[in-house]
Parts: C-alpha cells; structure tokens; sequence
C-alpha cells in the first residue's frame, strides 16, 4: 500500500522497479533478516528462487543481478552502480558471496539463483523464495517475498497492520478520488496541499521539499546522461542482444545543432518531449540510476512532462521549483489512488499499470502545475489513463527496450495533451477517475497472463517469428 510520495517516487537502477529493484531490496530484507536474529554466523548457504514473471524475464530484467547485490546489502539508490561489476564477477567466479559485506557463504548462480519459469507462487505472479541453510544443508530459514510492482516488496505473512497504522495517521486519509476531492472541497485545499499535509505526519515541510527537489535532480541528471552530456556510454548499442540502438543523444545532437529551425515547426516542443522521455529509459534500459515513477518501465514519462513543464511552459522564474513541488505531490497522490485500488505492476495489470499510471499521474501534475483546479486536475488524470485502457506489456526478449523506450515517449505526449484537454474544460466529465481505475483493474484481471510481462505474447513472439 502507498502511504506517501516517496513511495511512488524511489531512486533506483534499471531496468526494472519489479524485476531488479524489488528482489535488489527483497534479497537485502532476507540478509538483514538473518544478520537481526543472528543466523549469518549459522548460515553456510543461500538459495534464491524466483518464480513467475520474475522466472520468466528475470534475465532480461537484472533479475539476477538485483538478487545479488541485495544479498551483498546494496540498496537500490545507493548502489554503485558504475564498480560493482566487479564483485558480480568474483560471485561467478568463486561461487561464494558475502551477505552483507560480513558473512561468506556458498552461493553458486546455477544451483543457488533459480529462475522457474513454469512455476509461480499463489499469492502474486512476482514472486520470491529466499532460504538460508546451514552446514549440514538444514533449512535455518525460509522466507517468501513478492514484488507488487513500483519496487514495492511485501512480506507474505507480514503483519499489515503497521502500515495500515500508518495511512490511517496522516491528517487527511483518503480512499479514492471522490473522497480526495471531497475532502479538498471540505477544506479548502488544493491536492498539493493536501499531500502536503498528510506528508508532514512523517517530515518537515522544508524536509519533504528538499526531498522532492532532490527526485527532481535525479530526473534532471538521468535526463542528461541519457542525452550523452558527460557521459561517454551514451552511444552504441543497449546490453542484452537486441542490438537496440542508442538515439537519445543523437536526437539531442539534432535540436541543439539547429534550435532555429525549430521556429517554423509549431510540434517541435514534440521533439523534446520524445528526446527527454527516451534519454531516461535507455538509461533505464543500460541499468543506469532513474526515479521509479512509478516503475522503472514507466520512468521516462514524468520526468519529460517536468523538463516539458519547466523548459516550455510559461513560467515566473521564481515560482518554477514551486511548480516542481506541486507537481510531484500531485501526481503523488493520484499514483497512490492507482497503488490502493488496481495495481501498477505489468506483471498484474499489463503496461497500463505502468505506462498508463505514469501518464495519468503525469497529467495531473502538469495540469496542477498549470494552475487547475483539482476538478481539472481529476479530469487530467482520468483522460491519461482512458486512454491507455488494455495496454499490454510484451517485451521483446524480456528486456525493458522494445516497446517500452517509445512506449514512454508516447505516454509523456499523451500526458501532455490530456492535461491540455482538461485545462480547456470546467472540470465536468462523464466518466470518473474511479471508474477508469476500477475499469483498469478489471481489464489486467481479464487480460491473459501472456500479455502481462511475460514475454509469452504481443510483440515479445511477433517480433521474433517475424
């Protein structure tokens, strides 16, 4: 369940909020686990299983390497990410690893690190089995993960009531989008400030601003990197063997080398949507540090509507982190609307989970932004998302790279036109957002499993038999 902004907005690697980020943080808790009750000195051996969706792509999303550095006691936004290759190498080499930098045990990738990919657990189709054993190969311990998708991880059996405790001491809870906008109304808030609100339950205000404006500088350096500017790898081709080529810093290349020409194409603003959209998911794409927004399949589109919000729509210069901030705590809340009651997991509802979510809550922050009210801004989000209904996730080899780069390139243009629509209306409009999420939910649990992260469908097999 999703409590606050920072739990749609989480700084992590790619190419995957569920497949990598969630067993990177998954395999850190099982370590953790074992260093709290004092079972590392116990423990001689580990297994990792995975099972499902994570059994099906797991390669192709860093499954795998995710797993180990969590066991290595990595965290998803702290990780090295530029020098741990190394330690991933001695692993496979020496068929140890150390959990937590602090206990060496045997771990050998082909027996210890499974991927099952015609088996899944009852509980989520991203499930996770950790066991520890002992020297004379007795189970120590088991426990069972699942990755909800976002990064989110939940432990099956957890007592929920702690974070059930915790949604219910914010000073504003809310359910669903009628409840949200009631309450603003009754109090006379905007959704900004309602979150904003309910965020001070756990800092400061200046603490929850600083924090959002460091997401944003993540957005903004992820931006860059993927465009080429100081960073070398921003060329050739993406890992993983589809030979997908870089473009993002070629097409930054192109608009910056001629910006004038840009005067006479009205939809060139289209051009540097699609540029910022793209830069952020080959870095996802090459395992680079991104902002799950809220998945890592999904990250390019809020980042391009800010970039869009702040570079091209007409602002005072000094309100402009303000606009940020409001933004992100808008799009915060309509994230959360989506965590409560469908799903933004590929692996549960399809790629409108991901890239539909995204495009919904990136339209309701730049309509926030923009000013609207919080009926405009509702109606922003329930247009991104209407329009994203039944979209699958199919990736081509069960990488995050075809179709998942346009992918985001499209949902940031559509994020941009739905807050356009919504902001030349009044507000009214037929269909609620409540009603395109529960329509959400009800479509991923229609949708064949096939379409959904498996890579058993779509384009992952047309592709391919083409």
């Amino acid at each position: 369940m999703a409590v606050s902004v920072f739990d749609l907005f989480k700084i992590g690697i790619g190419p995957s909020s569920s497949h990598t980020v969630g067993p990177m943080r998954a395999a850190k808790m099982f370590a953790e686990h074992l260093q709290k009750h004092d079972l590392l000195s116990e423990t001689s051996r580990v297994r990792a299983q995975m099972y499902g969706s994570l059994g099906l792509t797991g390669v192709g999303h860093g499954t795998d390497k995710g797993v180990l550095l969590g066991l290595l006691g990595y965290a998803p936004d702290t990780v090295p990410i530029e020098t741990v290759q190394s330690e991933l190498d001695t692993i496979a080499l020496d068929q140890r690893i150390c959990l937590l930098h602090e206990r060496e045990v045997a771990f050998s990738l082909k027996h210890d690190l499974i991927l099952h990919r015609r088996q899944a657990l009852a509980e989520h189709p991203n499930g996770m089995k950790f066991t520890a054993y002992d020297t004379a190969d007795n189970v120590i311990v088991e426990k069972k993960y699942l990755s909800v998708g976002g990064g989110f991880v939940v432990t099956v059996g957890m007592d929920a009531s702690p974070v059930l405790d915790a949604f219910n001491d914010v000073q504003y809870p809310f359910q669903n989008a009628k409840e949200l906008l009631d309450i603003c109304a009754r109090e006379n808030l905007t959704i900004a400030q309602l979150m904003l609100a309910n965020e001070r339950t756990w800092r400061s205000e200046d603490e929850i601003k600083a924090e959002l404006m460091n997401i944003w500088h993540v957005m903004q350096t992820c931006v860059k990197r993927g465009c080429g500017i100081d960073n070398p790898d921003a060329t050739g081709y993406l890992p993983g063997g589809l030979n997908v080529k870089r473009r993002a810093a070629e097409l930054y290349t192109q608009l910056t080398k001629h910006a004038e020409r840009s005067l006479a194409d009205p939809l060139s603003v289209m051009d540097w949507v699609n540029l910022y959209a793209i830069a952020v998911n080959e870095e996802n794409a090459a395992g680079g540090r991104v902002v799950t927004a809220p998945t890592n399949g999904a990250a390019g589109i809020v980042p391009a509507v800010l970039h869009y919000y702040e570079r091209f729509v007409p602002n005072n210069p000094n309100a402009i982190d303000a606009g940020i901030v409001t933004f992100l705590l808008t799009a915060g809340a309509i994230g959360i609307l989506y965590k409560l009651n469908a799903s933004i997991s590929g692996a549960e509802v399809g790629c409108q989970g991901e890239v539909g979510v995204a495009c919904s809550m990136a339209a309701a922050g730049l309509a926030a932004a923009q000013g609207g009210t919080n009926a405009q801004i509702e109606n922003a989000a329930e247009i991104g998302m209407e329009h994203n209904l039944g979209l699958t996730c199919d990736p081509v080899g069960g990488l995050v790279q075809i179709p998942c780069i346009e992918r985001n390139a499209m949902g940031a243009i559509k994020a941009v036109n739905a807050a356009r629509i919504a902001l030349r209306g009044d507000g009214v409009h037929h269909v609620s957002l409540d009603m395109v999420i529960k329509t959400m939910r009800d479509t991923g649990a229609d949708m064949k499993s096939k379409y959904k992260e498996t890579a058993k469908g779509g384009l992952a097999v047309n592709m391919v038999e083409c």
